[in-house]
């Protein structure tokens, strides 16, 4: 069983500062064993992040996948 802790409200408000809508974005990893479009380098625009910390990303390459905190990583350009 995967334990996985959602950040608090703070935290969350962080990352919405961090990663408002339109910003750039480059994925360094993903940790989902469903992603099939996705790897390291592809570019995309945050489109939103949700209350659990999910930054939800229009991926360039068409995909929608959202960036998981703590378990995906990615990087402003």
């Amino acid at each position: 069983m995967i334990k996985y802790r959602i950040p608090d409200s703070h935290f969350v408000s962080q990352l919405r500062e961090r990663f408002p809508k339109g910003t750039r974005v480059e994925l360094i990893s993903m940790n989902d064993p469903y992603n099939r479009k996705l790897k390291p380098g592809d570019q995309g625009t945050v489109n939103f992040v949700d209350d659990t910390g999910t930054v939800f990303v229009d991926w360039d390459c068409g995909s929608g996948l959202g960036v998981v905190y703590g378990e995906d990583y990615i990087r402003k350009l």
